[in-house]
């Protein structure tokens, strides 16, 4: 496959927020632009990006706020892998340099701890790696609920615009699988999956780019520590237990049923089998 060549270095403009309806996203932002910096510290979960550095409005990426804004599903595409790396870098070849990162939100505007992140993406040339692992990793948030990538901007190539692709779950929650997009490129416009809702917020440096976006989950929480998985507790019969280091491929029961690991990982409370297919396959 021949990738289409355009700067990834560029910045260009961005889509505008959409609608002039009063919501109390808006209300919330503008209470951040009004007031004062010390009225702000520690009142409201910190925006993933309003402006391009060009100062163009951004929509923001899904802020947390009454539940009505969870970020958006999109398709998964022919390219995905199960079982990659656990790992926060994936500079597996040539390109700008992305460090992007974020936090994962429920509803009621908590972090999310333990949520789990599985990026995966085309390389500078817009080829993705069907083989091996190149440009494919996942991670977890922090106990604050914050990631970091570290990547290339990848490239284009036939029929889509500039994207990552990402898996996002909270521990025993179901997985929102969605993309996220590059502000200012041509091909938004022509692109029928691309959605302003998705935009990272991106800036350039002299030696990469830096993006943010937080993820905004469908997951109700109530004030107080995040909430964890319902039914964690392990069964009276079967192998799997918190706190082991399972390899790819390892098999244990739970309960009656028996499953195959797809991911390496450490298991967990909230990663019960049955509440993690990301990383257990029935079988």
């Amino acid at each position: 496959m021949t990738a289409e060549q355009s700067d990834p270095t560029r910045d260009g403009d961005a889509t505008a927020e959409p609608g002039n309806g009063i919501t109390r996203k808006k209300l919330l932002k503008a209470a951040m632009v009004a007031a004062p910096a010390p009225f702000l510290v520690g009142a409201l979960p910190a925006l993933a990006g309003d402006r391009t550095p060009s100062g163009q409005s951004l929509d923001p990426t899904p802020f947390c706020d009454d539940g009505d804004d969870p970020t958006p599903p999109q398709m998964e595409g022919p390219y995905f892998k199960p079982n990659s790396p656990q790992r926060t870098t994936m500079l597996d070849g040539n390109g700008t340099r992305l460090v992007l990162t974020g936090t994962v939100y429920g509803l009621a505007c908590r972090p999310i701890a333990n949520a789990l992140l599985d990026f995966w993406q085309a390389d500078a040339n817009g080829v993705y790696d069907n083989t091996t692992y190149r440009f494919r990793g996942h991670q977890y948030t922090n106990a604050q609920g914050a990631f970091t990538l570290t990547t290339i901007v990848p490239g284009l190539y036939p029929g889509r615009t500039r994207h990552i692709h990402v898996k996002v779950q909270a521990p025993g929650r179901p997985i929102l699988t969605t993309q996220l997009y590059f502000p200012g490129e041509p091909r938004n416009a022509t692109d029928s999956l691309y959605n302003p809702v998705l935009l990272m917020s991106v800036q350039t440096t002299p030696t990469e780019r830096r993006a943010t976006f937080d993820f905004v989950l469908n997951v109700n929480q109530t004030p107080g520590p995040t909430p964890t998985a319902t039914g964690t507790t392990p069964p009276p019969s079967g192998t799997w237990r918190a706190g082991v280091v399972y390899a790819v491929g390892a098999q244990v029961s739970y309960g009656n049923l028996n499953y195959r690991c797809q991911i390496a990982h450490t298991s967990q409370v909230g990663w019960e089998p049955p509440n993690a297919p990301a990383l257990w396959q029935q079988i």
